[in-house]
């Protein structure tokens, strides 16, 4: 199925696994809206994905905020009748800790981003959203398995399927796909945070993941793919 004018809109689309499938979805001549809460990062990327037939719009949005939220979605809905794609990207990690040294403001932050932020987006975007359109939170690998001195980034993880796995059966008759993609180990800035000295060799790059989030996307309007798993070849580091 053709994705050729469609308009999606990614979180955290300025880098890693957001800015991947932003470039895929360019390629496919989408129509883009990428957020993010860094401007100057957004702006780059913007002059990157401009390249293409496609228009980009780059917004900021801090997607733990729903009165950020909202007003974005004021600009989209002045500017566009529908949004075809959602890709729920946005998601950070505290450094690795034991539960009994994560602070307060690092658990709130990380559960407001990675499963809060999934569900004031969608919330916000299905008034935009018809038959035929589409929904992928890309979750990761911790939401099947647990990582120790991860328990802030786990709890997240494992709240997001609860989320995609009830909007799924909500929006069947409603001819909306709902896709979990749960990417291994994946080459992108979050571990900076999360494990400086990861051995990113051994990762699969944001592009791996695009891909496959792009083919799924593109299956006939009568199949869908539900959960989307991808790792390293050499499994989980």
């Amino acid at each position: 199925m053709s994705l050729d004018g469609e308009l999606a809109l990614i979180t955290g689309g300025a880098q890693g696994i957001g800015l991947a499938t932003a470039q895929a979805l360019a390629r496919e001549g989408c129509n883009l809206i990428i957020c993010g809460r860094n401007l100057a990062r957004l702006k780059r990327a913007q002059r990157a994905l401009s390249t293409g037939n496609g228009k980009v719009l780059a917004l900021v949005c801090d997607v733990r905020d729903e009165r950020s939220v909202k007003r974005m979605f004021g600009a989209v809905s002045r500017k566009f009748k529908s949004l075809d794609i959602l890709i729920n990207s946005a998601g950070i990690a505290h450094r690795f800790k034991p539960t009994g040294e994560v602070t307060a403001k690092e658990w709130t932050d990380v559960l407001a981003t990675n499963l809060t932020g999934t569900f004031l987006m969608t919330k916000a975007a299905l008034p935009l959203m018809k038959r035929g359109a589409a929904i992928v939170n890309v979750l990761s690998m911790s939401s099947k398995r647990v990582f120790p001195n991860l328990s802030a980034y786990n709890a997240s993880k494992f709240g997001a399927p609860g989320l995609t796995n009830t909007l799924r059966e909500e929006l069947r008759q409603a001819g909306i796909r709902v896709i979990a993609v749960l990417p291994g180990s994946t080459d992108t800035p979050i571990w900076n945070t999360l494990w400086p000295d990861a051995p990113r060799h051994k990762m699969i790059k944001p592009e791996t993941v695009a891909e496959a989030l792009v083919s799924a996307l593109k299956l006939p309007p009568e199949s869908t793919v539900e959960e989307l798993a991808i790792m390293p070849t050499g499994g989980p580091l």
